[in-house]
């Protein structure tokens, strides 16, 4: 804090010593030091304050940033992909064609065609392939020398 050395100190204890004299100078010394006592008690209380202030301040940012990430975490928790379709197709059939006047009215729901004969539609299936050998899946034999046109 002070820049004193020994010399320094030696110095003052002389003067002190000479100034106060011999029989005040414990005195004096002991006054001295409970005052500096005091003084530093009170820099570290004030210190303790001002670490206390910076720990609230810290805790208090620490508590918004969890806050923004627990609301973007319930947000992503809340997202229905098939929810939200849904509306968007609800919203499109609500929608007027271009070209229609918009009207606060739902479109009535088309009549449903009246049922017909039913008919029959089966179809006869070709025979099925006969069953496949394992001739038809061997390599192509080699033609023999003779066969081949050579003259030997």
């Amino acid at each position: 804090m002070f820049d004193i050395g020994w010399g320094e100190l030696v110095v003052i204890g002389i003067v002190a010593l000479i100034a106060i004299g011999p029989k005040e100078l414990p005195t004096v010394l002991r006054t001295l030091g409970q005052y500096m006592a005091k003084i530093r008690r009170m820099a570290a209380d004030f210190q303790g304050q001002f670490q206390e202030a910076m720990r609230e301040a810290e805790m208090a940012e620490l508590k918004k940033q969890a806050e923004d990430l627990k609301s973007s975490v319930s947000d992503l928790t809340k997202f229905d992909p098939l929810a939200n379709t849904q509306k968007e197709i609800e919203r499109a059939f609500e929608m007027p064609e271009i070209g229609e006047a918009p009207t606060d009215k739902p479109p009535a729901p088309a009549a449903l065609p009246e049922p017909q004969q039913q008919v029959d539609v089966s179809v006869a299936l070709p025979e099925a392939p006969s069953p496949v050998s394992e001739k038809d899946f061997a390599a192509p034999e080699a033609p023999s020398p003779k066969q081949a046109g050579g003259a030997a």
